[in-house]
């Protein structure tokens, strides 16, 4: 049984979030995809293998996301790399800490080496999916589509069996968060893992984030016949295998 927490950043808002505490770290920080949450099988495995090998666990639903408060369709790239920031701050605090970033994960992940760059010593990412919205969304959109978003402001995306609400202001604030040109020059331990036949993210952006660090020790793992969420018993072994390399 998962024993969950709940962090007030304001009247208004209240975000879900899992943890393991150690007084002097390091952490490992787990952070979820696009319209995920803490329910699935990413987050209680890497919490697991946290408890098992003695490190602090974080793990947190942003606005909008599972039970925390707010809709979704308010939500957007900076505002969930704020939250993820605050309750780092509360939860981790000064202790080092390792980023778990899953698909949008991984760009809320690269967004906190501009607070934390001192505290990370390592960083995994699965799926990874940096400036999604403008590359594989408004980019593929049609004339119709972008027309509908404009006048409207939002439009349902159906991707396989799941429907997203996707804002225009979640498309510009994207704009605002762009990564893929900035240099990363910590060195520390970085390994990208992707499933050969991801349908949602192409391997191209695991390896335009490796291309970002500059003086780290870096790796790529494409898994086969792997697909998006690698969420099987037998590629979660593999990514906690892999997260045991980086510590």
């Amino acid at each position: 049984m998962m024993k969950y927490s709940y962090c007030k950043l304001s009247n208004s808002k209240k975000i879900r979030y899992l943890k393991h505490d150690k007084d002097n770290g390091p952490f490992i920080i787990f952070l979820h995809g696009f319209m995920s949450d803490l329910e699935g099988k990413k987050p209680k495995h890497f919490l697991k293998f946290a408890k098992k090998n003695n490190y602090g666990f974080l793990a947190l639903e942003y606005s909008g996301h599972g039970k925390s408060s707010g809709k979704f369709i308010n939500g957007n790239i900076s505002k969930w790399t704020k939250e993820t920031t605050l309750l780092i701050k509360k939860i981790v605090k000064k202790n080092n800490f390792i980023l778990v970033g899953s698909s949008m994960g991984a760009w809320i992940s690269l967004n906190q080496f501009k607070v934390f760059n001192k505290q990370i010593i390592g960083f995994l990412g699965i799926g990874s999916a940096p400036e999604f919205l403008e590359n594989l969304m408004w980019k593929k959109f049609n004339k119709s589509m972008k027309r509908e978003i404009t006048q409207k402001g939002i439009i349902n995306l159906k991707h396989g069996k799941y429907e997203y609400p996707i804002t225009l202001q979640l498309i510009k604030d994207g704009r605002k968060n762009k990564i893929l040109k900035k240099n990363i020059n910590q060195k520390l331990n970085v390994t990208m893992v992707h499933g050969e036949k991801d349908e949602s993210v192409p391997v191209v952006y695991s390896r335009k984030v490796l291309k970002l660090f500059k003086n780290a020790r870096k790796k790529l793992v494409i898994i086969k016949n792997g697909d998006h969420s690698l969420s099987s018993k037998r590629w979660l072994k593999i990514l906690t295998n892999e997260l045991s390399l980086i510590l």
